[in-house]
């Protein structure tokens, strides 16, 4: 297939994984106070544009998930603020295309995508957020426990459900797919 279609087929495919990331980000287990939330493997799923398509795909598909979220949810406090919450954070799901091509690469994948989205939230957090912290409690402890009460634990079940030798092959498939266009 031509370049032109290779393309084609990204972008479709990128806009169709961050619309249903969108849809399950909205299927909340636990709904944090300050933002934040544990959904229905949102995470995962966005972290998928990069790991089919590439870094650059998936990471620009992150801000644009990023971007959809600041609209319809915003919590704007400070502009650096806005930036690790929601471009940054986001734009690290699509980290996951770096490892691709390596054995193992979705997992990996998956945990520096996560990894770096925990990061973006955890400063962010301790930097915009510290008051909140209870008192006596030091903001970086407060900032790390806030965040990977979410983020940690929609990953975690993600890296399960990514195991699974059904949905693994699945996932393993269709990067194949998108690899040979």
């Amino acid at each position: 297939m031509s370049k032109q279609t290779n393309k084609v087929y990204s972008l479709t495919l990128c806009a169709a994984l961050i619309a249903l990331s969108f849809v399950l980000s909205m299927i909340k287990f636990l709904d944090l106070p300050y933002g934040g939330s544990i959904t229905l493997f949102s995470m995962l799923v966005a972290s998928l544009t990069g790991y089919f398509c590439g870094p650059k795909w998936g990471i620009t598909a992150g801000i644009a998930l990023g971007l959809l979220n600041l609209i319809t949810d915003p919590q704007m406090y400070y502009p650096l603020q806005v930036f690790l919450d929601y471009i940054l954070a986001f734009a690290c799901l699509g980290l996951s295309g770096f490892f691709r091509n390596m054995k193992g690469g979705l997992f990996v994948g998956y945990i520096v995508a996560i990894s770096g989205r925990f990061l973006c939230s955890f400063l962010s957090g301790f930097i915009f957020f510290a008051e909140y912290a209870p008192e006596g409690m030091n903001p970086i402890i407060y900032s790390f426990i806030y965040n990977i009460t979410y983020i940690g634990v929609e990953g975690i079940l993600s890296l399960i459900v990514i195991v699974l030798p059904p949905v693994h092959l699945a996932l393993e498939n269709q990067k194949n797919k998108v690899s040979t266009l």
